[in-house]
């Protein structure tokens, strides 16, 4: 599923990013690799931005950088599940 598929609240682990150049290396300098996990906090009212929450800051992507980014959701908000820790050596 696509980054920009989740609803505000969902928990998600980036599977993938299939962007390349400019847009890869900046979505990998602001620390968005494979296995990162990441809490969707909310989406404009338009629905661009939205923002993440992941290794304890607040990321704003836009739409079109999102849809690069497929991801597994792992939960949602007020399911008690942290999102801390990938699941490293896959």
């Amino acid at each position: 599923m696509k980054m920009t598929e989740l609803k505000a609240g969902d928990k998600a682990e980036i599977i993938s990013i299939k962007a390349r150049g400019e847009v890869a290396t900046r979505l990998i300098d602001m620390g968005l690799v494979k296995g990162t996990r990441f809490k969707l906090i909310r989406k404009a009212p338009l629905g661009d931005p939205i923002e993440i929450m992941l290794r304890g800051f607040f990321l704003s992507l836009r739409l079109n950088e999102a849809e690069n980014i497929s991801v597994e959701k792992i939960g949602h908000v007020g399911d008690g599940k942290p999102m801390g820790g990938g699941r490293r050596g896959r």
